[in-house]
C-alpha cells in the first residue's frame, strides 16, 4: 500500500506592521482640508489635505498598514505618508505588528524621529537578546523595552513572550522558525534595529559584552544605562517633572521630619543661624552660605561679561595640577592620568565637562560652546541655531523663569572615565559629583555678584544631535543657569 501524501505545512501570513494614531487622540477635518489631532482640549495642527486623504486618515483609528502608503506611488500615498510621519513626530502614533484580527505587539514609541525599521535576516544568521533588553509588567501590560531601544514593544501574545525567552541564548532564525507558534521574522528585525537583539558572528563569544558592537557599552552596567535615560528627557515618553502624580492619592509628606522619641540635647545658638549678625561674628563663607539662592530672573541690560565668566569658571572648575598613578594592583598595573580641581570628585576622576549655551555675555558671541578645563579656554561647536534656541527654551520652561537664562551649562560625563574603575555604583558616583559641583557654581556665583539655578532635567538626545556623540559615550547629567540676576530679586 501506498503511505499517504504529507499535507504540506499551512502557510501563515507575514504579520503587518500598522500606524495607529495614539488611542487618546481623535483626528478631525475642517471643511478647508487642514487636519487636526486632539486630545485632552487641545488640538495639535497637522495641515493641510485632499478630501480623499482626509477620508482615508480615518482608518488611523484601528491600524493603516504601512506598505500601504510607503512606496508613495499615488499622490495620495504621499499625502499619508506626510500626514503619519507629523503624527509619529509629535508623539502621537503607535504601531501594531500582527494579523487584522490579532495584534502580536504595539510598539509604542519613545523618542520623536523613531520609525519601524525591518532589516533583513537570513536563515543561518545567529541572533541573542541585548544585555539590556528586559521584560517587565506595566499595568496589565508586559513590556519589552530597552534603554538603547527608540521604542518599547507591548507585548500581547503569550508565544511573543516565549520566543523571546529562548533568545536569552543564540538562535539561528532557522530554528526559531521551527518552534511552535513562531512570531516571524518581522519581529525579529524590529527588534534587531532597536537594538534589543543582536547578531553573533561566527566564532563570536555567545552574547558576552563586547558583542553587542560598540566598545563604550562594555563599561555599562544595565542598571546605570537604564537609569541614566529614564531619568533625562530625549529617550523616553513617561511624563517628567513636577508634575505632582500622586497629590490625588496622599496629603503631601512634611518639609520637616516628626522627632525622635527620647530626651533631646539642646545645643547651644550660634550667631551664624542669622545673616544679620554682626560681620566680626560671622565668617565669610557663612555669610556667603546664607546668601546663596536660586536666580531664576536675568538682566539682560546689563548682561555677564566675558571677563566675570573668565573668573568664574577659573574659579571653579579650572585644572590645577596633573599627575599620573598606577592602579591598586601592584606596580604592573596601568598608569592612570590624575587631575585637581577646586570641587573634589569621585576617585580623582572629574568625569564631568563643561558644555555652554551662551544667549547674551558682553563679548562673547552667542553660540556652544565647550570649556577646555586645562587650556581655560572656549571652543565654539557648531550647533544648529534652532537646537541653540530649544536648548535655552527647555531651560526657561524648567526654572518656571521669566526668560531665558544668558548662559546655560551643561555638564556632561565621560561615563567610561568613572566606570572604567567603579562597578555597580558608577552613575550613582557621577550624581554625587554632579551635585559637589552645582553647590559649587552656586557659591561661586554669589561670591561675584552674579546669578544661578540649579535645572533638573536634561535633554540627552538634543545633545547627542549638538555634539554628534552617542548618549551613552558623553552625555548631561546635569544643568546650571548662570547671568546677572535682577536687583529686585530676593
Amino acid at each position: 500500500m501506498r503511505a499517504p501524501a504529507k499535507k504540506p505545512p499551512r502557510r501563515v501570513a507575514p504579520p503587518v506592521i500598522s500606524a495607529v494614531a495614539s488611542a487618546h487622540i481623535t483626528l478631525k477635518t475642517q471643511s478647508d482640508g487642514n487636519v487636526f489631532a486632539s486630545f485632552d482640549g487641545y488640538s495639535v495642527e497637522l495641515g493641510k489635505y485632499s478630501g480623499a486623504a482626509a477620508l482615508r486618515a480615518q482608518a488611523l483609528s484601528t491600524g493603516l498598514p504601512l506598505k500601504s502608503f510607503a512606496a508613495g506611488r499615488t499622490p495620495v500615498d504621499k499625502e499619508i505618508d506626510v500626514l503619519v510621519r507629523r503624527l509619529a513626530r509629535s508623539g502621537l502614533l503607535e504601531y501594531r505588528l500582527g494579523q487584522s484580527d490579532n495584534d502580536q505587539v504595539i510598539i509604542e514609541p519613545q523618542m520623536a524621529d523613531y520609525w519601524p525599521q525591518t532589516p533583513k535576516l537570513g536563515g543561518a544568521e545567529r541572533i541573542v537578546l541585548s544585555r539590556f533588553a528586559y521584560m517587565r509588567r506595566r499595568g496589565n501590560e508586559l513590556i519589552l523595552e530597552s534603554p538603547r531601544a527608540g521604542a518599547l514593544f507591548r507585548i500581547r501574545d503569550p508565544k511573543v513572550a516565549a520566543a523571546l525567552a529562548l533568545l536569552a541564548t543564540p538562535q539561528t532564525i532557522n530554528r526559531l522558525r521551527r518552534q511552535d507558534g513562531f512570531a516571524g521574522v518581522e519581529l525579529f528585525a524590529l527588534l534587531l534595529d532597536c537594538n534589543m537583539l543582536f547578531k553573533i558572528d561566527a566564532g563570536g563569544s555567545d552574547g558576552l559584552r563586547a558583542d553587542e558592537g560598540d566598545d563604550n557599552l562594555v563599561l555599562w552596567d544595565f542598571h546605570d544605562l537604564l537609569f541614566h535615560t529614564h531619568s533625562t528627557e530625549g529617550r523616553q515618553a513617561n511624563p517628567l517633572g513636577g508634575l505632582y502624580p500622586y497629590a490625588g492619592e496622599m496629603p503631601p509628606p512634611a518639609a520637616v521630619r516628626s522627632p525622635w522619641p527620647g530626651q533631646k540635647i539642646k545645643l547651644p545658638k550660634a550667631h551664624t543661624q542669622s545673616p544679620t549678625a554682626p560681620a566680626d561674628d560671622v565668617s565669610p563663607f557663612t555669610r556667603l552660605m546664607h546668601e546663596r539662592h536660586s536666580t531664576r530672573g536675568f538682566d539682560d541690560g546689563n548682561p555677564i561679561t566675558l571677563a566675570e565668566l573668565s573668573q568664574f569658571l577659573d574659579s571653579t572648575v579650572r585644572i590645577r595640577s596633573k599627575w599620573q598613578s598606577t592602579i591598586d594592583q601592584g606596580d604592573e598595573g596601568p598608569v592612570i592620568d590624575y587631575t585637581s580641581r577646586p570641587y573634589p570628585a569621585a576617585g580623582s576622576s572629574y568625569e564631568l565637562e563643561l558644555y555652554l549655551t551662551v544667549n547674551n555675555c558682553a563679548g562673547l558671541a552667542r553660540g556652544f560652546y565647550h570649556y577646555d578645563a586645562d587650556l581655560h579656554a572656549l571652543v565654539p561647536i557648531g550647533a544648529r541655531p534652532q537646537d541653540i534656541e530649544v536648548q535655552l527654551n527647555s531651560a526657561e520652561f524648567a526654572m518656571d523663569a521669566p526668560g531665558l537664562p544668558q548662559i546655560l551649562i551643561t555638564m556632561a560625563a565621560r561615563f567610561d572615565r568613572i566606570s572604567w574603575k567603579y562597578s555597580s555604583i558608577a552613575y550613582s558616583l557621577i550624581l554625587k559629583d554632579v551635585g559637589v559641583l552645582l553647590q559649587t557654581l552656586y557659591l561661586m556665583a554669589t561670591d561675584i555678584g552674579l546669578g544661578g539655578c540649579a535645572i533638573g532635567s536634561n535633554n540627552i538626545d538634543l545633545f547627542a544631535k549638538m555634539t554628534g556623540i552617542e548618549f551613552h559615550v558623553e552625555g548631561p547629567v546635569g544643568q546650571f543657569a548662570l547671568g546677572r540676576g535682577m536687583r529686585d530679586q530676593g
